[in-house]
């Protein structure tokens, strides 16, 4: 075998391996790798907010967005299409936030802490805090895990996008895969 066929196979295992995803919409504003080649992520951009929806079937996975245009938008969204969220953590290369939501007596408890401060949560009047609902698939929110046809929604704090990274990473772990 020549060593260019033995480099284009490479270069096409890698890509399935790593996943690589990107925006469907036509100026491609974003390049997006997941870690599993079964892990989707769908981008939906509208003049209000970018949407990315993903869909991770083993439940245990990371996403890497990387910016294509000058900045970010003004408002971005995630939906985690999860049973559970044990574990969810996004980076920016500097400020790292990670979460929690955790059920006790049908009620959802949600716990945010910023840069591994585990003992020093966050609260609303942090510039880092989000805001973690559970919605089912017809829109209506949810209040009981596991979430059945529903999805985590996360808006991601402007303050997180102030020094305007060139990506971002997005871990997750379902504690019910």
């Amino acid at each position: 075998m020549s060593k260019l066929f033995i480099a284009a196979f490479i270069v096409v295992v890698l890509a399935n391996v790593c996943g690589v995803v990107t925006a469907d919409n036509e100026a491609r504003p974003f390049k997006i790798t997941t870690k599993r080649d079964n892990d989707k992520v769908e981008v939906k951009v509208d003049k209000d907010q970018t949407l990315f929806s993903i869909h991770s079937p083993i439940g245990i996975s990371q996403a890497v967005i990387e910016r294509v245009n000058e900045k970010w938008p003004d408002v971005i969204v995630l939906r985690l299409h999860l049973k559970g969220l044990e574990s969810f953590r996004v980076s920016n290369g500097k400020v790292t936030v990670d979460a929690s939501v955790s059920s006790h007596d049908d009620k959802a408890r949600v716990r945010l802490w910023k840069d591994g401060s585990e003992d020093s949560p966050l609260d609303i009047k942090s510039p880092f805090w989000m805001e973690i609902g559970m919605i089912g698939d017809d829109g209506k929110p949810l209040k009981t895990i596991p979430l059945k046809n529903g999805y985590f929604q996360i808006q991601l704090p402007k303050a997180f996008f102030e020094d305007n990274p060139k990506s971002i990473i997005i871990n997750w772990i379902d504690f019910y895969r």
